[in-house]
């Protein structure tokens, strides 16, 4: 009989992927409106997408540092890739104002 503490750990594996689902899912959104639009204002739904595609990266190195190999420490380059990946948004929002 599993216990509680087992529910919990494949509720937060779930919640885990589902983050990363919806990450690519956001991706591939933007990505295809942008393949519509192609316009000035397309260039921001493409570093969206990028931005995104980096986030759904990031949210599945999480599941593979907490739970595929958990004795590694994958922190470092989970947050170096979240940080690389809403920099480039920052800076295309940045870019779109000019």
């Amino acid at each position: 009989m599993p216990s509680g503490w087992d529910r919990v750990m494949t509720m937060a594996e779930a919640v885990y992927l589902l983050c990363a689902a919806t990450s690519a899912g956001c991706a591939f959104m933007l990505w295809r409106q942008f393949r519509q639009i192609k316009r000035y204002r397309g260039t921001l739904l493409l570093w969206s997408s990028i931005c995104f595609s980096g986030l759904a990266v990031s949210n599945a190195i999480l599941f593979i540092d907490l739970v595929v190999v958990p004795a590694t420490d994958l922190s470092l380059i989970r947050a170096g890739v979240g940080a690389t990946s809403v920099t480039l948004l920052v800076m295309a929002l940045i870019w779109a104002l000019e």
